[in-house]
């Protein structure tokens, strides 16, 4: 299984979000933004939603939801991630190139040459 850290999430079966502490040095907009995010989407379609990183430093959001939970949409989940990967798709590159400089230890100049 491949190795992920989770950046947050959020559950609606317990009605909790969680935010990794080991990110504490992002600007509090950004923690606000991303937890109003999973929050909205655990209220609207029910299930876990997470942020998390691979190995190499890239963002995906994962969701998942009890196979119980009749009330759970997989196609509603499926369109709003993506509605949240086109409306945020600034932020989560800069969440992935955060991660990339300050987790990861890279070379910001030569990230930010790979982008030209």
């Amino acid at each position: 299984m491949e190795e992920t850290t989770v950046l947050c999430g959020a559950n609606a079966y317990e009605k909790k979000y969680y935010f990794n502490e080991r990110f504490n040095g992002l600007p509090d907009s950004i923690k606000d933004e991303l937890h109003i995010i999973c929050v909205l989407f655990t209220e609207e379609v029910g299930g876990v939603i997470t942020f998390e990183y691979d190995k190499e430093g890239n963002l995906s959001i994962k969701t998942d939801a009890d196979e119980e939970d009749i009330l759970y949409d997989e196609i509603s989940s499926g369109l709003l991630v993506k509605e949240i990967l086109r409306k945020k798709q600034e932020l989560m590159e800069s969440l992935a190139l955060y991660y990339r400089v300050f987790i990861l230890k890279e070379d910001p100049s030569a990230l930010l040459s790979e982008d030209e």
